[in-house]
């Protein structure tokens, strides 16, 4: 009985452990066509909940995005998620707004502005 039990305890867990694992990585080309797809324009971002929303539909992006691409993307939603805030930080937006900046540089460098590389 214990060998049963141990045995199905330990399935269970290789079952587990497999439904928990990670997405693959894209390629550059395979996260510019994603972050494009949300729509990242000037309109989608004009207020709080626009923020809230772009930010949101930019995590699981984030998530899976090249390497290249996962820090420039993880400073768009810090600032996002700081400038959506009842009341920011004015400090730290200040930085964040640079590093939201370079990392909009980023994207449209690797990005091309047009279908990724």
């Amino acid at each position: 009985m214990k060998k049963t039990l141990t045995v199905l305890l330990v399935a269970g867990a290789l079952l587990g452990a497999s439904g928990c694992s990670t997405a693959p990585t894209l390629s550059n080309e395979e996260t510019c066509a994603r972050i494009q797809g949300v729509g990242a324009g000037p309109s989608s971002n004009a207020d709080k909940a626009g923020m809230i929303k772009l930010a949101n539909r930019i995590r699981p992006i984030h998530a899976t995005a090249s390497g290249e691409l996962k820090a420039p993307l993880m400073s768009i939603i810090e600032y996002l998620d700081e400038s959506a805030k009842q009341n920011p930080d004015t400090a730290k937006l200040q930085d964040l707004q640079a590093q939201y900046t370079a990392a909009g540089q980023t994207l449209s460098a690797v990005c091309g502005g047009g279908g990724g590389q």
